[in-house]
């Protein structure tokens, strides 16, 4: 009997793979064009019919960073619409499927399973949030899925290497050791505090200055963790100043920043330099009534557009199409959406009419002399997926981001 059980599942098992080999084999599904990454990924054409090419996000659409998430979904459709309005690219459209995470894991974990499995994505494309993006990599690069210009800095979105992994943003780590680094050498402040989110992204902001204070050989004065919903913080504001902080920095984002300097200013305390990574430069930051963000500093990849006193054309341009269409203004999020959403249509159309993955990623690897419409510049290789390689430091200045003339290496 047990023989016999064995014999008959052997039989099943081979005539599965025959008839699965031959459905293959009629229907053209499967194609010449598909390969075995260096990572044993195979590297298909899910997501790619004869008229359209189907992109994936998970992001916050209604959380604590929802204008964020709305803002780049915003920036990505209004690029792949330009493109679909001309025909598409090689006469496929550009679809993007957008799911709502809140700012939770679990949430990206389910919006993830969603958009590999049911919506069959080609690509992922500015999934927002260190914790949200860290939650669902395995199961993304598993699937042989590119996770493509991350709304994060963590340095696990650029370290180590992965094939299916490309950044165009500053990462946090750098970011944060490069700030420790200039506020001390250069502005001559000496007493450094950290005051960051409790998850993956704050820590990592906490671990930039652990380490570049024991490399300079000072101490951190203070820090204190909080979780991602507190709104109170004038209890850490204050131990922040009893233990004579000169500069903070800040691994948080735009609501929990906010009401920090808040409680700042409402106790006066302005010997004090609030220094936050990129995720902390947003509009509502500069822009708030009582004027609480003025003077922070941020390490930014890019700052938004003012017309008024922008000289590049093309940023007018594009700054006005978009209030057009959305009736908003656009913030940092929305520019690094349509940055992405353009790197993928160049890249689509270097890959030409028979796209996959594997032509796809070689195509951004070779995209090595960008310069998105607001003049900054990025490049890719086969050996580096990071286009960003130096930040700005900016400032708040009467109610806007000012850059300032500091540029700062990101490369160790």
């Amino acid at each position: 009997m047990r023989e016999g059980s064995m014999f008959m599942k052997s039989l099943f098992k081979f005539l599965s793979y025959s008839v699965v080999c031959f459905l293959l084999f009629v229907s053209g599904c499967s194609r010449e064009s598909d390969s075995e990454s260096e990572t044993g990924v195979v590297l298909d054409t899910t997501g790619v019919s004869d008229d359209e090419i189907v992109f994936g996000i998970h992001t916050d659409l209604s959380g604590p960073i929802a204008r964020y998430g709305a803002e780049s979904v915003n920036g990505i459709r209004m690029r792949f619409d330009e493109e679909n309005e001309l025909g598409g690219v090689h006469g496929r459209y550009l679809k993007l499927i957008a799911e709502d995470h809140q700012y939770k894991p679990q949430e990206s974990i389910r919006a993830t399973n969603k958009l590999i499995h049911r919506d069959n994505i080609f690509a992922m494309m500015l999934a927002l949030g260190t914790p949200n993006n860290l939650s669902v990599m395995d199961e993304l690069f598993a699937a042989g899925v590119p996770n493509l210009f991350p709304l994060t800095g963590s340095v696990r979105m650029a370290e180590p290497f992965n094939k299916l992994m490309f950044t165009q943003r500053g990462i946090y780590y750098d970011e944060i050791r490069a700030a420790v680094k200039h506020f001390v050498e250069e502005e001559g402040f000496t007493a450094p505090c950290v005051t960051y989110i409790d998850n993956d992204y704050g820590q990592e902001v906490y671990n930039a200055v652990l380490d570049q204070t024991k490399e300079m050989e000072i101490e951190i004065v203070a820090y204190a963790a909080h979780e991602r919903t507190e709104t109170e913080f004038t209890a850490t504001v204050l131990r922040f100043k009893e233990a004579g902080c000169d500069f903070v920095l800040m691994g948080t984002v735009e609501g929990d920043t906010l009401g920090i300097l808040d409680a700042a200013r409402k106790m006066e305390w302005t010997e004090v330099a609030w220094v936050g990574s990129n995720a902390a430069g947003g509009n509502s930051v500069a822009e708030h009534p009582s004027g609480a963000g003025e003077g922070m500093y941020t390490l930014s990849h890019m700052i938004r557009i003012y017309p008024d006193t922008e000289e590049n054309e093309d940023s007018i341009r594009w700054f006005e199409s978009f209030q057009e269409r959305f009736n908003a203004i656009p913030d940092v999020a929305a520019m690094e959406g349509y940055r992405g959403a353009d790197l993928v249509v160049k890249a689509l159309d270097i890959a030409g009419p028979d796209v996959t993955r594997e032509n796809f990623i070689e195509a951004l690897e070779s995209i090595n002399d960008y310069t998105d419409p607001w003049g900054y510049k990025l490049s890719f290789s086969p050996e580096n997926h990071n286009g960003l390689k130096v930040t700005g430091l900016s400032q708040v200045q009467n109610g806007r981001w000012i850059q300032l003339e500091q540029t700062i290496s990101l490369e160790r």
